[in-house]
């Protein structure tokens, strides 16, 4: 879904300073050894799910060119529960030493991480939290935490005043989005001046949803001065709307997730004013570090927060990379 460059090596520095001597010790003790490790994708239809897949294989790559051989067999399950949970008997069958699952908008996936449990092997989930406490480790950002400093700039920006529309991608008990919108609406809550209105139907995620859901609210509710959108991909579709009506100058947009055309957009200086970062390239990497490090013996976090710094005009080019 992006390209970060700086802003991936922030990310990670900031995390890695406090796990350097438990990770040293790991390296040593892998050293000459060979892993397998199986990442069961939920989707890789979405580019930021696409994006995870291939930063834990580039992570795999540069471990390799070390003294360490890792070996990454992908599977995508194409949004099936019942095959994701297939996917992973058949990487258990060929003896992956350890598991990474890519649980995309997936709540809980009982059988997948019980076959994991009975086979003894670790598993490291990314991005999605699994309710089930049944995992070795896992690595993700605070999306409530996303949700609320994007509701602090725009309490800021429109002065403690103005109606602020939510986009949400849905479905109704998508744990994600409810985070980041609950933690939007704790900011907004502290300016009463701020009117919420939550867009009917959900956006999928997607641009095009973004824009249809966009073009809906501009025609119920005109006086709008800003738009929260649970990721960046539906906010893009919600800025064409808002500049095919020709109300740039009166409504911002705010996101999540820091996708590339995002900030693209937020650099450009037109309605896109903000994001959070949500970096895949950065918590992939990661996800294999730790798979790494469990295999060599340390002792891990059992949850691990990455930061999310937000991006607006000022700092946006610092995290983008055009590749």
């Amino acid at each position: 879904m992006k390209s970060h460059r700086l802003g991936a090596l922030l990310l990670t520095g900031v995390l890695a300073a406090g796990t350097a001597c438990k990770s040293e010790k790991a390296e040593k003790a892998n050293a000459g050894k060979s892993y397998t490790i199986g990442v069961a994708n939920f989707m890789l239809s979405g580019p930021y799910f696409s994006g995870m897949d291939a930063a834990i294989a580039a992570q795999a790559k540069a471990k390799t060119a070390g003294d360490v051989t890792v070996r990454v067999i992908s599977t995508d399950a194409n949004g099936d529960a019942a095959k994701l949970a297939a996917d992973v008997e058949d990487l258990l069958s060929k003896s992956v030493d350890a598991v990474i699952i890519s649980g995309g908008p997936l709540e809980s996936a009982p059988a997948a991480l019980n076959a994991i449990k009975a086979a003894a092997k670790p598993v490291v989930l990314v991005d999605r939290k699994f309710g089930s406490g049944d995992y070795t480790s896992w690595i993700g950002p605070d999306n409530e935490a996303i949700g609320r400093q994007d509701g602090e700039f725009l309490t800021k920006h429109l002065s403690g005043t103005g109606k602020v529309a939510i986009i949400k991608g849905g479905p109704a008990d998508n744990s994600i989005g409810l985070a980041r919108t609950n933690g939007l609406k704790a900011s907004l809550a502290k300016a009463p001046g701020i009117t919420v209105v939550d867009a009917p139907g959900f956006g999928g995620w997607g641009s095009d949803g973004g824009l249809t859901i966009m073009e809906s609210l501009l025609a119920t509710q005109p006086d709008l001065a800003a738009v929260f959108c649970e990721n960046d991909a539906m906010c893009l579709g919600a800025q064409r709307a808002i500049d095919a009506a020709g109300k740039s100058k009166q409504i911002v947009v705010a996101g999540v997730d820091g996708q590339r055309e995002a900030l693209q957009a937020i650099m450009a200086g037109g309605s896109y004013a903000v994001t959070g970062l949500n970096s895949p390239k950065a918590i992939g990497g990661m996800a294999l570090d730790r798979a790494m490090q469990i295999l060599g013996g340390a002792k891990v976090e059992k949850d691990t927060v990455v930061p999310s710094p937000q991006i607006t005009k000022d700092n946006a080019a610092q995290y983008l990379d055009p590749k």
